[in-house]
């Protein structure tokens, strides 16, 4: 086997990343993202590209945040290994694969082929999550009409309702935020990635009872690539009574009064009381997404 060639992309070269095949239809899923030329990189053999990776951040980023898109030729797993080990950014990655990619041996193995050059760069798995995306096809979610929301400029009102739903948490990030440093760092997570996102401050609201107890928050959201469910919370005196879905059905009223076509969300894979509230709400899988860290932080 002839020696690989690691090489980064730039304005001129950038074409040259499109010439692997895509049976993942990774090319499709970010037809809204856009990637810089300069944070791509591809794995060469023989003048053929046999590993991809496009690093990701927003506009404004200096660096990315993640590597959101990795695909692998099929036998060349340790050239994707090497791709991501000698990246300038050692950072999260996301592999985002088809709905029901397991039920299908052609994406099962296209899949694996690409979990196996991550674990080989020393890469594990923090958790698979869905990704669903409403379009006005679904309908919009009725609004229940027991919860009574309103704006609040103030982040530290915020911050401290972001503790307390955290501390009883199924996020995975979450979870491994606290455990790595406590219920400040996951609350303040959260918050710079609200103040990242380019919508609106006076966006966020918080929700209450008729009866004036406070019930939780949602935050209706842009990306880089369009709206978004950023965050539903219901603290934790109140779970058990269905509120995230009111939160949600609110979020997504909000989003599409403000013009919204269509609204991406995601939740994790084990957090079945989340799903079901999408499912309910008439949002669709559209992909699934499994997170690695890298070694180093892993």
């Amino acid at each position: 086997m002839t020696d690989l060639v690691i090489r980064a992309l730039d304005e001129r070269t950038a074409p040259v990343f499109d010439t692997l095949p895509d049976p993942l239809g990774a090319g499709e899923s970010h037809r809204l993202t856009r990637h810089r030329p300069d944070w791509k990189r591809v794995a060469l053999r023989d003048g053929k590209v046999v590993a991809r990776g496009a690093w990701w951040g927003g506009p404004d980023d200096t660096a990315p945040v993640n590597v959101n898109w990795f695909d692998v030729a099929e036998g060349e797993e340790e050239a994707g290994a090497e791709l991501l080990r000698t990246a300038p950014w050692q950072v999260e990655l996301e592999m985002n694969l088809p709905a029901g990619w397991r039920e299908d041996p052609g994406l099962r193995a296209a899949a694996e082929t690409r979990f196996s050059a991550a674990h080989k760069a020393g890469y594990e798995l923090l958790v698979e999550r869905f990704l669903y995306r409403w379009t006005p096809e679904h309908g919009l979610p009725e609004r229940p009409g027991r919860l009574e929301f309103r704006p609040e400029p103030d982040d530290a009102a915020f911050f401290d309702l972001l503790r307390r739903i955290h501390s009883a948490t199924l996020d995975a990030h979450a979870l491994t935020a606290i455990e790595e440093d406590g219920l400040d760092r996951a609350a303040q997570e959260e918050l710079d990635f609200f103040h990242w996102c380019p919508s609106p401050r006076e966006w966020w609201q918080i929700a209450h009872t008729p009866q004036g107890d406070l019930a939780g928050i949602h935050i209706p959201a842009h990306n880089p690539s369009g709206p978004c469910v950023g965050f539903i919370g219901v603290v934790p005196e109140q779970r058990g009574h269905g509120y995230a879905y009111d939160l949600l059905a609110e979020c997504t009223h909000y989003l599409v009064e403000r013009g919204a076509e269509f609204v991406s969300a995601a939740t994790d894979r084990g957090n079945f009381p989340m799903a079901a509230n999408f499912a309910k709400a008439g949002y669709p899988v559209v992909r699934e997404r499994l997170n690695y860290r890298p070694a180093q932080t892993a």
